[in-house]
């Protein structure tokens, strides 16, 4: 397989968990910013925001592969930041799976910062690959 071809389904498996929880929360306002303040997070009306114009702008960007190596980024930090904020709970099983997916999707970005998005992506259009 060719090194674009795998950076690409490598984007695709990244970014759709992302735009999805994205727009997952925008049907779910009230419930994910009662969430954000049970966790004792300033602002949480507008912390909801924040989380999902990341979770679908970043996602799309990672998608296509636009502005890649940034976002990519951005998307560790917010795997490693919510995985220990919202997920690290030692006693519960359930919640440090989802730590420890956090975690490894932050590896993923981090790999994907390094290598950029690959020949087919808007980057490369761009000569920023």
């Amino acid at each position: 397989m060719s090194t674009n071809l795998i950076l690409l389904i490598a984007r695709i498996l990244l970014s759709i968990m992302f735009i999805m929880a994205g727009f997952g929360k925008l049907g779910a306002i009230e419930g994910t910013t009662g969430y954000i303040a049970s966790l004792g997070l300033p602002l949480p009306g507008i912390t909801v925001w924040l989380t999902i114009a990341l979770e679908i702008l970043g996602g799309i960007a990672i998608l296509v592969g636009f502005f890649t190596r940034y976002t990519a980024w951005a998307l560790a930090a917010f795997c490693v930041v919510t995985g220990f904020l919202a997920h690290y709970q030692p006693a519960d099983q359930m919640q440090m799976i989802i730590f420890m997916k956090n975690i490894a999707v932050a590896g993923g970005f981090l790999a994907l910062s390094v290598s950029g998005a690959g020949g087919w992506s808007v980057d490369a259009r761009r000569n920023v690959a």
